[in-house]
């Protein structure tokens, strides 16, 4: 399996940022980490290796960036407008860094994005926001409106709320859409939902899946019988959803 590690100094961030590339060619998938996880993470899980058959044939190739959630959404030493602009700027390192990285190395414009937890925040976030980037979206385990506490996660703004954190929060902007240019985009993407029964984040979820329905936007939700929020079930979420 072709293997790649990259770094660069992004002048976005104003830090060194890492990301590995697997695979040769065919469907690019961004990969998010999940919580404060790293770029290397989903292949120390076998998340990576559940998928080998597929990058090595030349059908998948994955770039798993790094996260710097430790600095925006979670980091408690500053001001919850400071958290989401840093956010916002890492949200300018993918697309105006890491989106033409992916162009330099796949000549196929149709790029998907994915994340398990945290990440398949990062992951719909992104696609409902520049639906025009990708053709399909696969959020495994995730919540979309960080700014709620559900059960033990807590809002990670601490009840403080702005414009910002609005255009961020796909369960608050997405049923506002009004421009039909943007959500006929958002209605020609994939979109697949996956999610345990027992999962802090199932009503969520459910919530998420019926507001798209409702601003005609088709979506899949598959419920998975289990807490489902690990590894060993993410291993098979990528085989039969990625």
């Amino acid at each position: 399996m072709n293997r790649e590690y990259h770094i660069w100094y992004s002048s976005r961030l104003q830090r060194n940022m890492e990301l590995l590339v697997f695979g040769h060619g065919g469907r690019a998938v961004l990969m998010f980490p999940t919580r404060m996880a790293r770029f290397y993470d989903y292949e120390n899980w076998g998340i990576i290796n559940a998928l080998s058959d597929r990058i090595c044939k030349g059908e998948l190739q994955l770039f798993c960036v790094d996260s710097i959630d430790a600095e925006s959404f979670y980091n408690q030493w500053v001001h919850p407008s400071v958290r989401i602009n840093r956010y916002i700027q890492y949200e300018q390192y993918i697309l105006h860094e890491v989106i033409p990285f992916m162009r330099s190395k796949n000549s196929n414009n149709n790029f998907e994005v994915a994340g398990c937890s945290m990440g398949a925040y990062h992951a719909v976030n992104m696609a409902m926001k520049h639906p025009s980037l990708f053709k399909k979206v696969v959020g495994m385990s995730g919540r979309y409106d960080l700014s709620k506490q559900m059960q033990d996660f807590r809002d990670l703004f601490d009840g403080y709320h702005d414009e910002n954190i609005y255009f961020n929060m796909p369960r608050q902007f997405v049923p506002n859409l009004n421009d039909c240019c943007n959500l006929n985009a958002i209605r020609d993407m994939e979109i697949v939902l996956a999610i345990g029964e027992t999962d802090p984040f199932i009503s969520d979820n459910k919530d998420f899946s019926h507001l798209l329905y409702d601003k005609g936007i088709p979506n899949q939700l598959y419920v998975w019988g289990c807490y489902a929020h690990r590894p060993k079930y993410w291993r098979h979420m990528v085989q039969l959803y990625l």
